[in-house]
């Protein structure tokens, strides 16, 4: 199966072939850039010890603040299905809980990776045409400084038992609701972008890749100039089946007040969003 290209953050060009490779397919790689990769290692390490312990049900999430731990029965059914998808997962929110012997490297996490964020969102913002930017109520830089609407997912992928509900995969397609994305390749293949013709692609999952896709509300944003890709997690096969699967997506939020566009405000777009997806 095909593969999205990866661009090199090195490289003079990088962010006109990043902005090309989003505009393109709603997703890029890049490689050699600045998150240490020691870092994602060790999170997703010690945030498996975390999912297999019964610790995790002292952090049951919160309906209100979203922050905690979502266990497999209250999992995201994905916009158009009806089936829950086979995963469990935290939410990190910057006043939100953490367990206190993983806060401090999750927090030095989403610092930095925001901080990279928005000098991607900076790219953004300067390869795409005049008439494009002026839809901007602010810099997209400026949207997402200083939100406490950013969310870091940590998120777990059970071994297959054999057991799924029917029709059941680890993530049903569906797009993002936020501005971009920002994943570290996980510690197992399966994240897949559905192509303009409806086909699939496979996302590199390279150890030290980062992968980042456009969401809903750029796309709402920039009058659908950046599409939001619709993406998936397919079930393995064979031995990787027997193999969990982390995740580290971190979806960058404006703050609830920026102006998307003349229908949404990003609060009533996410409250909308939440409403859909019933979690809210």
């Amino acid at each position: 199966m095909q593969q999205l290209p990866t661009v090199d953050y090195r490289a003079p060009d990088a962010a006109a072939q990043f902005v090309e490779s989003l505009r393109n397919t709603g997703f890029g790689v890049l490689k050699n850039h600045p998150i240490p990769q020691q870092l994602v290692e060790s999170i997703y390490k010690n945030w498996q010890e975390f999912f297999n312990s019964e610790q995790k049900h002292e952090f049951l999430f919160d309906k209100q603040t979203q922050d905690g731990y979502f266990p497999p029965d209250v999992s995201e059914v994905a916009k158009g299905f009806t089936v829950k998808d086979i995963k469990e997962y935290f939410h990190v929110y910057p006043k939100g809980r953490v367990p206190a012997q993983l806060e401090a490297e999750v927090r030095e996490y989403y610092r930095l990776a925001n901080e990279f964020a928005a000098q991607l969102l900076s790219w953004v913002q300067e390869q795409a045409p005049e008439d494009v930017r002026a839809k901007f109520s602010i810099d997209l830089k400026d949207m997402i400084a200083n939100s406490e609407q950013t969310l870091l997912r940590i998120l777990h992928y059970p071994p297959m038992t054999g057991d799924e509900e029917p029709g059941a995969i680890r993530a049903a397609a569906h797009g993002d609701i936020n501005l971009l994305t920002v994943l570290p390749a996980a510690n197992e293949p399966g994240l897949q972008v559905q192509t303009k013709e409806g086909g699939w692609l496979d996302v590199p999952c390279d150890f030290g890749s980062l992968i980042i896709n456009i969401g809903d509300m750029l796309q709402e944003a920039s009058g659908g100039y950046f599409p939001s890709t619709i993406h998936r997690v397919i079930n393995p096969t064979g031995k990787a089946s027997t193999k969990s699967r982390i995740s580290l997506p971190l979806f960058l939020h404006p703050r609830p007040d920026v102006v998307l566009s003349e229908r949404y405000t990003a609060d009533s777009y996410l409250q909308e969003r939440l409403a859909e997806l019933g979690v809210k």
